[in-house]
């Protein structure tokens, strides 16, 4: 075995406690007589094509639209990814127009910024003051140029778990009798059926809606689903597109797994008892741990909050998250999804279980008291001196794809005051651009780069040797 092989290997003896994606857990009941190497097949006789489904996959592709609400559901093999840049592609009437996009966007929607050339308009989000993550979306603080745009794209849930009041946007649009598509990324939402959850994109009205099925439901792997109802968008150039941006050898495996993962989804017993634990785990540690709860709901531009994803911040132990995680990791056996200086998100999905929680329960009430007897007190306020605040928008001289396109250079950061920025980079939290490729550097985003810190920026070639790549004008 190699050395790929052997570090798969060695992580899964360690027999950790998932709170992180896949959906599935590692659970072998979602995928009891599957086959993985005789199930491992092209596109044969008798098994449908994925790019022309009229087969197999046409009928599990139309079963899962029933389920989830769709008019039309595409499967992916290529993640959700695939799904936020074919968005973009089916777009029509383009020439000359932007699209409205959240400035926290997943990257994969930056990325289809640059292969459908669309300008962005940009709405930005709330950061919620004591977690100082981008939790809410205030659709009433928004000016959303309906008429100049192609389309607006939004995330449902964030990452966090956090939803805004995607109603008040759809009413918006109704009331105002525009055509504009909107587009949601639903990535971290696809378990949202049934009243445990805040309800889904679709049913509200949205036109495309994304799932990565298997974030939290049961599906491999890169596997999700793109569901299409109305007609603001054409469903001949949504199948183009997806057939551009798709593998032409496409996993039976991955499909095969979404079929299932539909029918798993209607299993709405296995989330019921873990919401139970939930709470439970919120009367026990919620004095020691801020947690993101429903009481905060109506506050900081949150209008729905899913249980299901329980992020806590350690700063009233005045201790930093990454020492929690630590201690869980090797004491618990826990592993969570990520984490930052003051946060740790643990997520579920269909596959964990009651005891997973009540594991997870006890091994944030063993730190508390750990945190407590060792006496931290230091932390706090540093991981207060240190959140970073976001600057404003910068001007936006070339479209993303044309500045990556574009000639670029090398140049010291302390010199790019006024020139095009040639790379996208944002600070991790907040996952907020501070400049996306195209715009132009500012007084007030040079000296957020010029103090940054290490170990928290994404896109960002030349951050130890503080350079930046610049467009040659």
């Amino acid at each position: 075995m190699g050395d790929l092989g052997e570090g798969l290997s060695r992580y899964h003896k360690q027999g950790f406690c998932s709170f992180h994606t896949p959906g599935h857990k590692g659970r072998q009941e979602f995928f009891n007589d599957f086959d993985f190497i005789g199930f491992d097949l092209t596109e044969l006789p008798g098994l449908d094509m994925l790019h022309s489904a009229q087969g197999i996959i046409a009928k599990a592709q139309k079963r899962s639209a029933e389920i989830f609400g769709a008019e039309e559901t595409f499967f992916l093999i290529n993640g959700g990814t695939v799904g936020n840049q074919a968005m973009f592609l089916t777009l029509e009437d383009t020439v000359d127009k932007r699209v409205v996009v959240e400035r926290c966007s997943h990257r994969s929607v930056m990325s289809a910024l640059v292969l459908s050339g669309l300008k962005p308009e940009y709405v930005m989000p709330t950061v919620h003051p004591e977690f100082n993550l981008p939790l809410g979306f205030e659709v009433e603080k928004q000016r959303i140029p309906w008429q100049e745009v192609s389309a607006c794209h939004v995330t449902y849930p964030s990452y966090y778990g956090t939803g805004f009041k995607m109603n008040s946007l759809l009413e918006e649009r109704t009331r105002l009798g525009v055509k504009t598509p909107i587009l949601v990324d639903q990535a971290h939402g696809s378990h949202y059926l049934g009243p445990l959850f805040p309800p889904n994109a679709l049913k509200l009205g949205a036109d495309l809606v994304l799932h990565s099925s298997h974030k939290t439901l049961s599906a491999l792997t890169q596997s999700a689903m793109l569901h299409v109802q109305g007609r603001r968008v054409s469903r001949t150039r949504l199948r183009q597109s997806l057939e551009l941006l798709q593998s032409s050898s496409p996993s039976y495996l991955l499909l095969a797994s979404l079929e299932r993962a539909s029918e798993f989804a209607l299993d709405f017993g296995r989330w019921e008892c873990l919401r139970d634990e939930v709470e439970v785990l919120h009367r026990k540690v919620g004095m020691s741990f801020r947690i993101l709860s429903q009481a905060d709901i109506g506050k900081n531009g949150i209008h729905t909050v899913d249980w299901s994803k329980i992020l806590i911040n350690t700063s009233p132990l005045g201790i930093t998250a990454p020492r929690c995680v630590e201690y869980l990791r090797e004491n618990c056996g826990i592993e969570p999804e990520l984490w930052d200086e003051e946060n740790i998100l643990f997520m579920l999905g269909i596959g964990n279980t009651p005891e997973d929680i009540r594991r997870l329960t006890k091994g944030l009430e063993s730190f508390a008291s750990f945190a407590h007897s060792a006496g931290f007190v230091e932390t706090k306020m540093q991981v207060e001196k240190e959140r970073f605040r976001i600057p404003t928008l910068p001007p936006l001289m070339l479209s993303p794809r044309e500045a990556f396109f574009a000639h670029k250079r090398q140049i010291p950061l302390k010199e790019s005051l006024g020139h095009i920025v040639g790379e996208t980079i944002s600070p991790y939290p907040p996952g907020i651009p501070v400049v996306v490729m195209g715009e132009q550097m500012t007084c007030e985003v040079l000296d957020a780069l010029l103090d940054a810190r290490e170990g928290r920026w994404q896109g960002w070639d030349g951050f130890k040797n503080q350079t930046i790549w610049i467009v040659e004008e």
